[in-house]
């Protein structure tokens, strides 16, 4: 093994170790290091780092950005041993990072997409995804939190969930709704559940009885999408998997506010909830909400007895 490849195993153990999966930046760098072996060349340059971010021909800009990031993390792991190895300036090939805007769904789009997943292959397959989609719909965990599950994550009898394999290595508890903990359980007791299903501990299968993957999710995810006919709000705005998440947060908030409860309590609560460690990033799944602006605005002009 090459000294490159070498501090590449350790770097990717020491940045794993602190929680961070690196799964994308694993494999660019690998194909990086290749690049850099192709060429006879024993160290990380500037030039070299540049030349194999904007390789994609007619890739966007911040792609290469972001490929050059990943470069630059290692680079100064690089550097830290070998001062010869060159770390790219912050200020090559910047690209600005746009946040796609959260599509909210309304509970009848959640129920249409619960609703067209009849017209999926084999009963098996769309009792796991509609049990999936309203998991996600009612919990607001992250898709991948929700295909690691495991058969003894859920406990029917204290109505819990609990996720050990969360974002950044992160463990939580998630109490469910009865009529969530009968579903779950309807689901499990399936006598169409594969036979080399208990080969597995997934609790999601898939009709081979393997546990789920994501790529496979976010396709099916996009055909059920079609089928129900939902549409593009704007080009940064489209229906997506993830933004289940972004539409329970808000439900939880939109609650509070109309039933007149301590929002900000709840706020703490739901950061909770959704495996947050900070805060902040809280408030960004609530940063697209008309309906919450609105409520807000609402209470505001309550608290000061509708003096503007």
């Amino acid at each position: 093994m090459s000294s490159l490849r070498q501090a590449l195993t350790d770097y990717l153990s020491v940045r794993r170790a602190l929680g961070y999966k690196l799964e994308r930046a694993g494999k660019l760098l690998d194909e990086f290091l290749t690049y850099l072996e192709d060429r006879g060349e024993k160290r990380v340059t500037t030039k070299t780092a540049l030349a194999w971010a904007m390789l994609p021909q007619g890739a966007s800009r911040g792609w290469w950005s972001s490929r050059l990031s990943i470069v630059r993390g290692f680079a100064t792991h690089l550097q830290a041993i070998n001062p010869a190895s060159e770390v790219p300036a912050n200020g090559l090939l910047p690209g600005k990072q746009r946040r796609a805007t959260p599509y909210l769904y309304s509970d009848e789009q959640i129920a249409s997409l619960i609703a067209v997943a009849e017209t999926l292959q084999t009963p098996h397959r769309v009792a796991t995804y509609q049990s999936l989609i309203g998991l996600l719909a009612v919990t607001g965990m992250r898709v991948g939190e929700a295909i690691g599950l495991d058969r003894g994550d859920f406990d029917s009898g204290h109505g819990l969930i609990a996720i050990r394999k969360g974002k950044f290595g992160k463990s939580r508890e998630l109490p469910l709704h009865s009529s969530t903990v009968d579903a779950l359980r309807a689901y499990l007791c399936r006598p169409d559940r594969s036979r080399s299903a208990p080969s597995t501990t997934a609790l999601f299968v898939s009709s081979a009885g393997t546990r789920l993957l994501y790529a496979n999710v976010q396709c099916t995810f996009h055909q059920l999408v079609s089928r129900a006919g939902l549409k593009p709000r704007s080009s940064n705005c489209r229906p997506r998997l993830h933004d289940l998440r972004h539409s329970f947060a808000v439900r939880t908030i939109l609650d509070g506010y109309r039933h007149g409860g301590d929002t900000q309590a709840r706020l703490t609560l739901l950061s909770t909830y959704l495996g947050h460690v900070d805060p902040r990033k809280t408030y960004w799944y609530l940063s697209a909400a008309p309906e919450l602006l609105e409520l807000a605005g609402r209470r505001l002009d309550s608290h000061f007895g509708g003096n503007s």
